[in-house]
């Protein structure tokens, strides 16, 4: 799925009272700004590898924790935070 879907999804199920925190590498966090995806997590990882390297399951908990985290801690909607 692109960046743009995945932030356009994230909209829509915010829009029914679903929170979402969509992860973007760094590439993309451009078109999270255009789109007022809700909550985003960027990560400095290479396309395709958005929560990190291939074989790094250490590396791959970390974003998942850092993104559940960023569900809790966010003060609102629109909320941008670099891994």
């Amino acid at each position: 799925m692109c960046h743009g879907s995945v932030g356009l999804v994230a909209r829509a199920l915010e829009a029914a009272g679903i929170p979402t925190v969509s992860i973007f590498v760094r590439a993309f966090e451009h078109v999270a700004g255009r789109l007022r995806v809700p909550r985003v997590l960027v990560t400095p990882h290479l396309m395709g590898r958005t929560v990190g390297p291939v074989g790094d399951p250490a590396r791959q908990r970390e974003v998942v924790e850092a993104a559940l985290r960023l569900l809790v801690e966010a003060d609102g909607p629109e909320t941008v935070r670099r891994l």
